[in-house]
């Protein structure tokens, strides 16, 4: 059988496509990337993401493409991508922000009219649907990561079309893979229990401001440190994963490792709890969709559509750094804050620069993602606090009229 077959069964059946078990949703975006994609080839995407992504880009020998986004939500906005840039590019990655969908509708016909592969970076999106079909079913290969919604700390699948570009994938894949070893197992399965024991125990706080103190955190900042002149004499290795991954194993070291029969147990007991978990994340996102920081993305859905199970729920505050550091004195750590923007963060000697960068700027600079599981609390926290709702600044292009409100530049 297959490594990790019993896993992807499971996925498949939610999704309806064959699915391959990777221990990350790192290495299942590469193995689309590598398959799909000539070395060189240009690769439309959100600079609203998170870094590791972008290195998984150019560690497959791509060039990353910025794309204007909106402002409502920080995904692309294919309405304000030029018709040049349509023209110029070799592929398409999808972000679905947060959980939040792309316009994956209109950017599967685009991408079906230029003859192109639309990728989907659905690792923020399971149990997200449009027009009733599931994130992830759209394009050629979706990513998706268990270590998002069923905290995990490891695992995810690359869903693809047929059973034929399956098993092409698997045999990569394999190749791919490093040696598990018990010891990293063992890391693997603890790590989610000393999580809760964290938060059930109320430490959070403490433990967060040690581990700073410490450097035991691989990100000083919202972005990982560059390291361009590195970075930059890695090109000439790529397509490579041994090359780039001092950058794409950050946060998760064990991102391409063969992980044994306990942590996959462990995933597998975890699955079988995603539908409630997800029935959570509705209820979380229902009650911050009802403030007044609620992205207009999520605040102006029909009310007929039902609540999405998002992963973060995108709040747009005033001063929010401020903030993420308030945060933390209410036992709350705000993560998955994805500033600068990619194009600011890496410079045209790595990524191809947005024509329009001002809407992925002031969303980058606005957003407080935060989690449905713990809504009630950050509501109560961001209440406590003051936070001040920011508003998109009028004329942002997202083909609909913006609430008015107070602007923040």
């Amino acid at each position: 059988m297959p490594y990790g077959s019993g896993l992807a069964t499971g996925m498949a059946r939610r999704l309806g496509r064959e699915c391959v078990y990777t221990p990350s949703a790192r290495l299942a975006l590469y193995l689309a990337l590598r398959h799909w994609c000539r070395p060189g080839a240009r690769v439309l995407m959100s600079p609203v993401n998170d870094d590791v992504i972008l290195f998984v880009v150019l560690a497959a020998g791509l060039r990353p493409v910025q794309a204007p986004v909106s402002a409502r939500d920080g995904n692309i906005d294919p309405a304000a991508v030029p018709e040049e840039t349509w023209r110029n590019v070799d592929a398409v990655l999808t972000t679905s922000l947060y959980g939040l969908p792309d316009r994956v509708v209109e950017l599967r016909r685009r991408c079906d009219q230029l003859g192109i592969p639309l990728f989907e970076d659905a690792a923020h999106a399971i149990g997200t649907h449009v027009d009733g079909q599931p994130i992830g079913t759209f394009g050629k290969a979706a990513a998706f990561s268990l270590s998002k919604h069923v905290a995990g700390q490891a695992g995810g699948f690359l869903a693809v079309e047929d059973e034929r570009t399956r098993r092409r994938l698997e045999l990569l894949r394999d190749e791919l893979l490093v040696p598990r070893s018990l010891r990293a197992d063992l890391s693997t399965t603890l790590r989610p229990l000393a999580r809760s024991v964290v938060r059930g125990l109320h430490l959070v706080r403490p433990v967060w401001r040690t581990m700073q103190r410490l450097g035991m955190l691989e990100r000083d900042s919202f972005r990982m440190d560059l390291h361009a002149p590195r970075l930059a004499r890695c090109a000439s290795q790529a397509p490579s994963l041994d090359a780039y991954e001092p950058w794409i194993r950050v946060d998760l070291h064990g991102f391409r490792s063969r992980h044994g029969a306990l942590v996959r147990g462990q995933l597998t007991a975890r699955m079988a709890r995603l539908d409630d978990d997800l029935a959570r994340r509705r209820v979380g996102t229902s009650l911050l969709a009802g403030t007044g920081w609620a992205s207009p993305a999520l605040r102006d859905r029909p009310m007929d559509s039902g609540a999405l199970p998002l992963f973060r729920v995108p709040l747009l505050v005033h001063d929010r750094d401020v903030l993420v550091n308030r945060l933390v004195r209410h036992g709350v750590v705000a993560g998955y804050i994805y500033d600068p923007p990619l194009d600011d963060y890496a410079g045209e000697e790595f990524v191809e620069p947005s024509p329009d960068p001002t809407a992925a700027r002031w969303f980058a600079a606005h957003v407080l993602p935060a989690d449905p599981l713990l809504a009630r609390k950050i509501a109560n926290a961001l209440t406590r606090e003051g936070a001040r709702p920011a508003r998109p600044p009028l004329g942002s292009r997202d083909g609909q009229a913006l609430p008015a409100g107070p602007t923040d530049g």
